[in-house]
């Protein structure tokens, strides 16, 4: 049957057998023949199907020749086809009782694997029949061909469970770029704090270099102090009794800050000492930036610092040694205490307490800015603590009190509080001149303090990086800060307006400036402007108040040179005479080791009975002790107490009891000056 047209679905080794195609014709000859047979059925000379073309012509006959009404008898292709059909069905029927055989394939045929068939090397589907059916995986192939297929049976397979995907894990790089922190000095950055730091470091040095710069011997307060130490050291050490009654018209207490200047002294001299009062001002600086930093920023702090370090008071009293530099390095540690534990436990604001007091007792002038520490430790605490801050402000206050009161039952009446601050006489300076001074000596920074209080009401940063700006305080609380800390700096002017006296303004201005520092700072931070915009505006404030500092430090710094002076006295003393002398102190200081105390006489101020019984007090107690010939020598530079010196000079003119032994000159910030030295015959 060469001319059987099989369909290639069914072009299979069983079938070839069947029809007479063994399998002893070899696999090649079985393979050849067809391809040739496959070939015949589809396709002649021209490249369509065979079938395809009597199809048409079929199809062209019944709708054009014949007409829709003809019945048309079946040719013999339908016969052929027909034929085909019911052989392929005979053929299914005995596959179910025939005996399974394994078919063979072409060594060269590729097979390719899929559930019950594969493809033969003509495109044709091969099933395979040794379990009787055929499998197939989803709906569109099994629609294919299973009109072909006797064995087809749909399965459908259930998705295999693809694993969750994993992201890799990255490899790790070689080198990591450290974190990047905020541009802004606005963030409390650990790299704004370092850079801070060593910029603060670099201002202490100037501020050391300009405080270094100033020479000359011991002023009449350092004379006195240190003198009076020693005394007070050997008062305890030894119990020998104090010549005068420095507790009576000492502005600090004579066993604080005296003590501690006399032991320095004891092993280096005037500079040593004057060189502690460096460290106390450096250290209130840098106290002072810590604050500021804790309250605003690294950016503002560093203007505090900068403008703090470089006015008079701070470049005068880093090289002075009383009692001034230790008071403000006090209030600026208890003022750094305050502020620093804002947060912390409510108790621990007592802290501050001790360092206020010692800053009050070294000098009673502090006491004045102790109210400015109390309000402060309330206003520090109002944001996190609410009313419980004015618990704070309470414990601080009633702790400062405790102490002066324990104080008092210790050492017993403190006279120099009512002879040096609150009832001190009053001079003949008017309040003009009191704030003109005030306002040389200090108003750059004043100026700075006022308009970073406005600028912090107004706005309480300037939104650098407004991403990591958080939320200020509210603006009474603004309000309160800078009205408090700014308005602190006008304490001392107008305390010294009601006592009508400059004496040791210039040194209190620097006291309520420390106050005023941080609203400076902020100040001069606001000038410069976001992201360092005007620069220069801040560096012509620094310049400017450095400039005046220097001019005004060393104007005020130039005493006297008593080297002279004290080298024609030294043969001429011993501890037998009696010394008068315009400010004893200095001579009493330079001569201790061969004079007391006691035997110097000052000009401020003397009460004398006269040979003839009359009591004198006044400048007429000079005049009448100098025609009485009292003192051995007299000393005299006519500055200090002119109408003292004018009475003396008027005594001594004529006196045959006294001789002009020298004259000693000198050069100060007020033009040249000498020392007169008269020796009793």
């Amino acid at each position: 049957m060469s001319d059987r047209r099989t369909p290639t679905w069914a072009d299979d080794s069983e079938l070839h057998d069947e029809y007479g195609y063994g399998q002893q014709q070899g696999q090649a000859q079985g393979h050849q023949q067809g391809q040739q047979q496959q070939g015949q059925q589809q396709y002649a000379d021209n490249g369509y199907p065979q079938q395809n073309e009597q199809y048409q012509h079929q199809q062209h006959q019944q709708q054009y020749g014949h007409g829709s009404q003809q019945q048309y008898a079946p040719t013999d292709e339908d016969q052929r086809r027909y034929a085909q059909q019911e052989s392929l069905r005979q053929y299914a029927q005995q596959a179910q009782t025939r005996p399974r055989v394994q078919p063979t394939y072409p060594p060269y045929q590729e097979q390719q694997a899929y559930q019950g068939g594969y493809v033969t090397e003509t495109g044709s589907w091969r099933f395979d029949v040794h379990d009787r059916t055929s499998s197939y995986p989803d709906q569109q192939t099994y629609d294919t061909y299973a009109p072909y297929d006797p064995y087809a049976s749909y399965t459908a397979v259930e998705p295999e469970a693809v694993a969750e995907a994993v992201a890799p894990e990255p490899e790790k790089p070689g080198y990591t770029l450290p974190p990047v922190q905020e541009s802004a000095w606005a963030v409390d950055g650990g790299r704004s704090k370092l850079l801070g730091r060593w910029i603060l470091l670099c201002m202490l040095l100037i501020q050391s270099g300009l405080s270094l710069r100033l020479r000359g011997t011991a002023f009449q307060d350092e004379a006195l102090y240190i003198a009076a130490g020693h005394y007070e050291v050997g008062n305890i050490l030894h119990g020998t009794p104090v010549p005068g009654d420095f507790e009576g018209y000492f502005s600090g207490h004579p066993k604080l800050y005296p003590v501690l200047a006399a032991m320095v002294d004891s092993v280096a001299g005037l500079a040593g000492v004057r060189i502690v009062s460096l460290f106390f001002l450096l250290g209130a600086t840098a106290l002072l930036y810590a604050t500021t930093r804790r309250m605003f920023n690294v950016r503002a702090a560093l203007g505090a610092a900068a403008l703090f370090s470089v006015i008079q008071s701070t470049i005068f009293l880093g090289n002075f040694a009383t009692f001034d530099a230790a008071a403000i390095f006090l209030l600026a540690l208890s003022m750094w205490i305050v502020v620093r534990t804002g947060r912390a436990h409510i108790m621990a604001v007592v802290l501050a307490a001790p360092p206020a007091f010692l800053a009050f007792g070294t000098k009673y002038a502090s006491g004045l800015y102790l109210p400015t520490l109390v309000v402060l430790a309330v206003l520090t605490a109002y944001r996190h603590r609410g009313v419980l801050a004015l618990a704070r402000g309470v414990l601080l206050g009633a702790a400062m009190v405790a102490l002066l009161g324990v104080s008092y039952v210790l050492t017993g009446s403190l006279g120099g509080i009512s002879q040096t601050t609150t009832d001190r006489p009053k001079g003949g300076d008017t309040a003009q001149t009191i704030l003109q001074h005030s306002a040389e000596w200090g108003g750059l920074m004043f100026l700075a303090a006022l308009g970073g209080s406005i600028a912090y009401v107004i706005r309480p940063s300037m939104g650098e990086m407004p991403w990591v700006d958080k939320q200020g305080p509210g603006r009474f609380r603004r309000i309160a800060l800078g009205a408090l800390l700014t308005g602190t700096a006008l304490l001392a002017p107008v305390y010294q307006i009601h006592l009508q006296t400059e004496i040791s303004l210039f040194k209190h201005v620097g006291f309520g400036l420390l106050f005023a520092g941080p609203m400076a700072g902020l100040g001069m931070s606001r000038l410069v402007g976001p992201h360092f915009r005007h620069p220069q505006l801040g560096i012509m404030l620094y310049v400017l108040t450095l400039v005046f500092g220097m001019v005004q430090s060393q104007y005020a710094y130039s005493f006297p040179d008593s080297r002279e002076m004290t080298a024609i006295l030294r043969p001429m003393v011993d501890r037998k005479g009696s010394y008068l002398a315009e400010e004893h102190e200095v001579p009493a200081y330079y001569l201790r080791d061969k004079t007391d105390y006691e035997q110097w006489q000052s000009t401020f101020g003397m009460d004398y009975k006269d040979k003839k019984g009359k009591q004198h007090s006044g400048p007429d107690a000079y005049r009448a002790a100098v025609k009485d010939a009292k003192f051995d020598i007299i000393v005299l530079r006519g500055t200090v107490t002119p109408e003292v010196d004018q009475a003396v000079t008027d005594a001594l003119r004529g006196n045959p009891h006294y001789r002009l032994a020298a004259v000693a000159p000198f050069t100060a910030s007020r033009g040249p000056g000498e020392f007169r030295i008269w020796v009793k015959r």
